[in-house]
């Protein structure tokens, strides 16, 4: 079996479009059989990292690479899962 694929979401409490971006991909890695490590990072427990997104949250980088911001497009969410 192999690795799973690292995924950082940048986050902050009460977001629900970070809940769904976590959500989405959880579904959507379990639909297509690949094995996923979700880190989430709260961007306000980090003064660097709430000056740098901001609002943009939820953002989404798969295996180190920026991939979604804001909302998961699910078709292209399984299309970069696939290559992992």
């Amino acid at each position: 079996m192999s690795e799973p694929v690292p995924i950082t979401v940048y986050t902050r409490e009460n977001c629900q479009l970070c809940d769904e971006a976590v959500e989405t991909l959880t579904r959507i890695a379990d639909s297509e059989g690949v094995a996923i490590d979700i880190d989430e990072v709260d961007v306000d427990e980090d003064p660097e990292l709430a000056e740098e997104y901001g609002d943009r949250v939820p953002y989404v980088l798969v295996d180190g690479t920026p991939k979604f911001k804001y909302r998961i497009d699910a078709a292209k969410a399984r299309s970069v899962l696939s290559r992992q």
